[in-house]
């Protein structure tokens, strides 16, 4: 399978509304091969640990959360990513329709890049604690409470699906090239 490119910020579907995927089509052979290519397009980016549908040019509610960051042994460096071997990566976890459903009223400053931001990064205003309400690949209706980093991917994820991008609310934003 030919690899979905990662549209860039200027790309009109990072601006639009995702629309919600009816229950009976997540296990439809569309949708699973949008799971796949997000799934594919993520690991094909070292520094990624989540992606959004419209960040692959489809304006529907799905993110996708890289399995590595679940391993006991991830940790984010200054930009790089612990190397985790293949065959030990828990599975990427998917949300469908996903719904923040309780954000902590405490707050911090978190620094932030995106996959469809290249190469900036800056500082976001996140809920330290969020919780989600979404359905998996299989239709099933699940709750997934998160703090840290997780909570984090949860915001940042959420806002792509509402064609908001980390930088239209970020201070500090600076271009970092790698290497």
């Amino acid at each position: 399978m030919k690899e979905k490119e990662i549209v860039q910020r200027n790309n009109k579907v990072l601006r639009e509304k995702a629309k919600e995927i009816l229950i009976k089509d997540i296990k439809t052979p569309k949708i699973k091969k949008i799971l796949k290519e997000m799934s594919a397009a993520l690991k094909s980016q070292n520094d990624g640990v989540a992606i959004a549908a419209p960040q692959i040019g489809y304006s529907l509610s799905i993110f996708v959360v890289s399995g590595k960051i679940f391993h006991k042994d991830f940790s984010r460096g200054e930009k790089e990513f612990k190397k985790i071997p293949e065959n030990e990566i828990p599975n990427d976890m998917v949300f469908i329709n996903p719904k923040i459903s309780k954000l902590s009223r405490e707050k911090e400053w978190l620094p932030e890049g995106c996959l469809s931001v290249r190469w900036l990064y800056g500082n976001v205003f996140r809920s330290k604690k969020a919780t989600v309400t979404a359905y998996d690949e299989n239709g099933k209706k699940f709750v997934r409470g998160a703090s840290g980093l997780l909570a984090q991917i949860f915001q940042h994820e959420t806002d792509h699906l509402n064609g908001v991008l980390f930088i239209d609310h970020a201070k500090d934003v600076k271009e970092e090239l790698p290497g």
